[in-house]
């Protein structure tokens, strides 16, 4: 497949590119401009990238495939990145994903055959003392999570509706009173 930047992305990049000092700098922002316009960043889209900032591939392979944010492949529509570092592990990180495994029918790495949601295991996503947590689509961080509050989310985007906020702030457990 043959991918280009549309005029408005073209107009965004150079926007861009006038707030760093070298164009190097831009390599992450315009990375998210190609992940916007595509929904992923795969090899032929980084060698547009690489190409519209005039910069080496092998640049921004090595941006592209530092973070996880950036999808290398087509993905599902919803993106649920499930955190299992150390502080989620611990606070069953694991038992989740095996949760979303299970309900969705795919492991992690994978998209349902629907193209709705794919699943990855993702290293820290820098909120240890809300775990476990994961991301919708490196958007909303959904935490304290339970199967139950997977449940309700999975239902919730299966349905067009975005996480509510509310979702974020929701217990682990409820705390037991002092008597």
């Amino acid at each position: 497949m043959t991918y280009e930047f549309t005029k408005e992305d073209l107009d965004r990049i150079e926007s861009i590119k006038k707030e760093y000092p070298e164009v190097k700098a831009t390599t992450l922002q315009v990375l998210w401009v190609a992940q916007d316009r595509f929904g992923h960043v795969d090899a032929d889209v980084q060698r547009l990238v690489a190409a519209t900032l005039e910069l080496p591939e092998a640049h921004v392979h090595g941006v592209a495939s530092f973070y996880t944010q950036y999808y290398k492949q087509k993905m599902g529509k919803h993106v649920l990145d499930v955190c299992t570092c150390l502080s989620c592990q611990l606070c069953g990180g694991y038992d989740i994903l095996n949760h979303l495994e299970k309900k969705l029918g795919i492991k992690a790495g994978e998209t349902t055959k629907d193209g709705m949601f794919s699943l990855q295991q993702v290293e820290c996503l820098g909120a240890c003392g809300y775990a476990p947590m994961l991301q919708v689509t490196n958007g909303e961080f959904v935490n304290h999570l339970t199967e139950e509050k997977v449940d309700h989310l999975l239902d919730k985007l299966r349905n067009g509706e975005d996480p509510e906020h509310e979702m974020m702030e929701m217990p682990l457990r409820k705390q037991k009173e002092n008597p």
